[in-house]
């Protein structure tokens, strides 16, 4: 037996008068691509297509002879927060950080990457009720409920995230004269 056989990737791997022990590495030419490491288990030549295609964002996800499916949804951390929407175009390890957030109450206001600050005018829907103004001194989603009610007939009398009581006793002034006796039946700015 004096034949020769030569591996063809690796021509300086010969034996005489027996098959050579021939190693090809899949991994090599990089056949899972962007975010995903390969191992090959058995380099040898009977044993080709048993490369393993690992997801490195989750070691969980792997595919044997071929790209692994690494989609990875930013949104499932909701990173934009209460009263927004998030979206992602393009769930893959490759295209992180295009997320986008939009505000619920104002689809015109759109981030993206990180969450967008959304404005809440608490005082819109006119909460505090007649002869009382609203201020809303912080409308962002993150703080809601801290509207102030004031009343017209006594800027010291406020309260907050809830009507205040703004009795005004249309007597005290003593708009009927002497001799007479002033009765005001219903004390409230409403029925001045």
């Amino acid at each position: 037996k004096d034949f020769t056989c030569t591996c063809d990737k690796d021509m300086s791997v010969k034996t005489t008068g027996a098959p050579a022990t021939c190693e090809v590495d899949e991994c090599a030419a990089a056949p899972c691509g962007m975010g995903q490491s390969c191992t090959d288990p058995n380099l040898s030549y009977s044993s080709q297509h048993d490369f393993v295609c690992t997801c490195d964002s989750d070691m969980s996800i792997t595919k044997v002879d071929g790209p692994a499916t690494c989609d990875k949804d930013e949104c499932s951390s909701d990173p934009c927060g209460a009263g927004q929407t998030c979206a992602d175009p393009n769930p893959s390890p490759t295209s992180l950080k295009d997320f986008t957030c939009t505000c619920d109450k104002d689809t015109n206001v759109v981030t993206t990457g990180t969450a967008a600050t959304c404005e809440v005018d608490e005082c819109a829907a006119s909460p505090c009720g007649m002869g009382q103004s609203c201020t809303d001194p912080n409308p962002s989603y993150s703080s809601q409920h801290d509207f102030v009610c004031t009343c017209d007939s006594d800027m010291s009398i406020t309260k907050v995230d809830g009507p205040a009581t703004c009795d005004k006793d249309e007597c005290s002034s003593d708009p009927c004269g002497a001799g007479q006796t002033c009765n005001d039946p219903n004390p409230s700015p409403a029925s001045l």
